[in-house]
């Protein structure tokens, strides 16, 4: 029946995953709006090891309880800690535990149940102990069951990880699994998944089969979003189908690979090595996929080798060389593949002297990154400097990566199949935005519209040559910029990529199934491929979660900061981009188009003002932008900026007598000079555009509207006029 009561004899916690990393903001508190982008879940027989297994699920900076703010270190006063509702709370309660101040008197300032800050005291305590007395197999095992990870321990005793790991295995101080009965123990489970704790009877019974693991993609979060989990899925259909058990390795409550029901096996914990790896040792499997749930799994593909885990499909040798921008530029040097110009400093002074010899503007980063993590535009000296203070830490062993930025440059993604010999290319994408922008916030449309066929021709060409070298077996992503008529590579990414299920839906080719299939051993030509010609045109669009952070620029960089997208499919690329955007900030048929744009700009943008006045709007323009449409013939009603009078920019917007924003942003000025044109539109809900490009996107979009909106078509009628 469904009045089943749910047996629980084990504790669950869940912790959101706030984005405020991603932006440079000073209010992280926490209220009635939500501003999280994911979530956690973790399971154990107590609460203190549930939260430790939660924490270091979320993947933040702070792996672990024992982080702490420099600032708090001398702190002994409770109105020194951040106390009040934010992201930093649970590690600020930590800290003011440590330095003596009372459970009660934390209950009292915060309003949190006495009982949690006790439990709190109790990981205090045993990490107290950890730092004060030699490591006993009672101690071990006493911290384990509190949640504390081999790298907690090893931190807190003078220990690697490792060491405490084999130290564990010595004193047989194994993790067992329990089972979380789906049928409240009035039926066997058929499908039942597992939590890990220390204690002495183990629940779970591996099979003989043949089977594999699928690590997933942990919390969502800007740049680890659903897409890698829609991957994972159908990967562990495709294992199943080819005979396989499948077991899934994930954290995160909300996604489709957490249905106990997706996989044969679901083992809900932390992306850790540590945690993967004693699954690992417990099923012994054929191996390991890493490709499917974005950046995390590779992160630890390494180490997981290392221990002795079978990783399956590309190598972690070729995974290092395409994250490690230094490896990765020699091997472009070495079969003549343009990249831009770039190269790396371990300190200030080193960075300068580079800077001026390839000049501004630059793209800085870390050397050892893929996803734009810590990626700016600097647009000379002074802002580099402030880069370079500002970043964690710069040695020899963690670089910046300093690199030419390639301006009003069309930027291109292409996905691969690939079993290590011979490659598949089902479909090159155009982004709508110039290079610059992080590809997971571009506008991007597959057909390309604009590129001519010689250079789709040089991307099919390199796409082949880069997965070759690479030995990719699965699939692969690499980005290209076309810059005064030559194709830069810009990265490769050797796992899926946010666009696979763009690719899937588009073109009916499930790249995740597929690449599956070779990463188990069918070859290329197993797989029936070819190429084919797409009638219609899939347009995504990127949604940003600018309206929950006010005093954040909506100016899109090259560090990633939305948290989902749209597709519109048409058989016009008008109407396709029409669609994407009424999924996201409608556009507007008629009314007022304000356009603002940068000097460098202002002969460009008179085609896309020309655009807007054939289809009947009026136009509103800054001073400058108002007199460079004047000379090339177009009407425009002047108005005023901010900061030069009333009625200005902000009223008109606040007055809805504007319906569509296009402003550019100013190089570096931006954000002191028209930084307030796109927040306003922002708070009253006004659709705005950055880019000349997407400017004439959204003229086409409207005309196409105009003519005619097609009919409703499901995807699969879609693939079928595939040929």
């Amino acid at each position: 029946m469904a009045s089943f009561e749910p047996a629980l004899d084990y504790v669950v916690v869940k912790i959101p995953h706030w984005p405020f990393e991603k932006f440079a903001i000073s209010n992280r508190t926490i209220g009635t709006q939500m501003k999280a982008t994911g979530e956690v879940m973790a399971i154990d027989r107590c609460f203190e090891a549930a939260l430790q297994k939660a924490v270091r699920s979320l993947e933040s900076s702070r792996s672990s309880l024992l982080w702490e703010n420099p600032r708090w270190k001398l702190a002994t006063d409770i109105n020194s800690y951040p106390l009040e509702p934010n992201d930093l709370r649970l590690w600020a309660i930590m800290a003011a535990l440590r330095r003596g101040i009372t459970p009660e008197a934390i209950a009292e300032r915060t309003k949190i149940d006495v009982w949690f800050i006790n439990k709190l005291q109790n990981i205090v305590d045993v990490e107290q102990t950890l730092r004060s007395q030699s490591l006993t197999l009672e101690l071990l095992l006493q911290a384990k069951r509190l949640g504390f990870s081999d790298e907690q321990i090893g931190a807190l005793t003078d220990r690697r990880h490792e060491q405490v790991r084999e130290l564990r295995h010595s004193w047989n101080i194994q993790p067992v699994y329990k089972i979380v009965d789906t049928c409240a123990a009035e039926f066997d489970a058929s499908t039942p998944y597992y939590y890990s704790t220390y204690e002495q009877e183990d629940e779970t019974q591996p099979s003989r089969k043949k089977k594999a693991i699928v690590i997933g993609s942990g919390p969502i979060r800007i740049g680890q979003g659903i897409e890698f989990d829609y991957c994972c899925v159908h990967a562990t259909f495709a294992l199943r189908d080819e005979g396989y058990e499948t077991i899934m390795v994930n954290c995160n409550p909300e996604t489709v690979s957490t249905d106990y029901d997706t996989s044969d096996k679901l083992y809900f914990e932390p992306l850790t090595v540590e945690d993967v790896l004693s699954i690992y040792q417990k099923e012994k499997p054929i191996g390991v996929i890493v490709q499917f749930g974005g950046q995390t799994p590779l992160n630890i593909a390494a180490e997981l080798e290392k221990a002795g885990v079978n990783i399956l499909g590309t190598s972690v040798n070729s995974i290092d060389i395409a994250s490690d921008r230094g490896r990765f530029k020699q091997m472009m040097k070495r079969y003549g593949i343009p990249m831009p110009e770039s190269s790396t400093a371990s300190n200030l002074d080193e960075a300068l002297v580079i800077a001026k010899r390839i000049g501004y503007p630059l793209i800085v980063r870390p050397s050892y990154v893929l996803g734009g993590r810590g990626m700016e535009i600097v647009h000379d000296e002074e802002e580099l400097k402030l880069y370079v203070s500002a970043a964690i830490v710069v040695t020899p062993d963690r670089p910046i990566l300093i690199e030419r930025y390639l301006e009003n440059a069309i930027e291109t993604e292409a996905d691969a199949l690939a079993d290590g010999e011979d490659v598949f290319i089902p479909a090159i994408m155009e982004h709508i935005e110039y290079a610059g922008v992080h590809s997971g916030d571009a506008a991007c449309v597959i057909p390309p519209v604009s590129i001519p066929q010689r250079h789709i021709n040089t991307i099919e060409e390199y796409t082949r040559r880069i997965a070759s070298e690479l030995q990719v077996v699965g699939v692969m992503n690499v980005q290209y910029a076309i810059c005064q008529d030559v194709v830069y590579v810009l990265e490769a990414n050797p796992r899926a990529s946010r666009t696979v299920p763009l690719v899937s839906k588009v073109c009916g080719i499930p790249m995740a199934r597929l690449a599956t299939q070779l990463m188990m051993g069918k070859k290329i030509k197993d797989l029936n491929l070819k190429m084919q010609t797409i009638p219609h045109f899939g347009v995504k669009e990127s949604v940003f979660p600018f309206n929950m952070f006010p005093e954040v620029d909506p100016v899109l960089r090259p560090e990633m900061q939305s948290t989902g997208e749209v597709l519109g499919i048409a058989d016009s690329f008008g109407l396709a981009f029409w669609k994407a955007q009424e999924s996201v900030t409608p556009l507007p048929t008629k009314g007022t188009v304000l356009i603002t744009v940068s000097e460098q700009d202002h002969q460009s943008a008179g085609e896309a003002a020309r655009q807007f006045a054939h289809l009947g709007f009026k136009i509103k323009a800054t001073a400058g932008t108002h007199a460079c449409l004047a000379s090339l013939g177009i009407p425009s009603e002047p108005i005023l900026k901010e900061h030069e009078g009333r009625p200005n920019i902000t009223d008109a917007i606040k007055n809805e007598e504007i319906q569509l924003i296009i402003n550019t942003p100013a190089g570096k000025l931006s954000k002191y000079d028209d930084s307030y044109i796109r927040k306003a539109a922002v708070k009253y809900k006004v659709p705005y555009i950055t880019t000349l490009a997407a400017a004439m996107a959204a003229a086409k979009g409207i005309a196409a509207y105009r003519e005619g909106k097609s009919d409703a078509r499901s995807l699969q009628s879609h693939h079928a006029d595939i040929g």
